[in-house]
């Protein structure tokens, strides 16, 4: 049975996508660093301090997770990863989304003309139904459905 959630949209648009889901903060300089130095197109996070990441390619997927935390420079990592075509499907945040990160999204799809929808505040309830490889759907009204 799908599970729906409803949360703020920061960038709109609609994406369907496998879920990769991260229980602790993404540190997007430390789990991007592959794709943006060494040429990784698939996006193989590099955060060794994730371990529901690490090892994991991160393109093209729907990235649910509780907020990044790290660099100042995670905005910038977002952007260089969607300029390159190794951003993730969307971003889906359980809390409320931070400046940079938000920062992040927004110039991906300004500049970048990337497809990056963005929504936070999806609630703890989120993070505790959807699992790594469901079916995830985002709608462009901030509505996301698991399964």
């Amino acid at each position: 049975m799908p599970k729906v959630f409803k949360g703020r949209v920061v960038v709109p648009g609609t994406a369907s996508a496998e879920a990769l889901v991260s229980h602790g903060g993404l540190n997007t300089l430390a789990s991007f660093q592959k794709a943006l130095m060494f040429g990784d197109g698939k996006a193989t996070c590099s955060d060794q301090n994730n371990p529901d990441l690490y090892g994991r390619a991160m393109a093209g997927k729907a990235l649910c997770l509780p907020m990044t935390i790290g660099s100042t420079t995670g905005g910038m990592v977002l952007f260089c990863a969607a300029k390159m075509g190794r951003q993730p499907a969307c971003l889906l945040f359980s809390k409320p989304i931070d400046s940079l990160a938000a920062a992040g999204a927004i110039l991906t799809g300004v500049w970048a003309e990337a497809a990056m929808p963005t929504v936070d505040c999806l609630g703890d309830e989120f993070l505790e139904a959807v699992r790594t490889g469901d079916a995830v759907r985002v709608e462009a009204d901030g509505t996301v459905t698991v399964g």
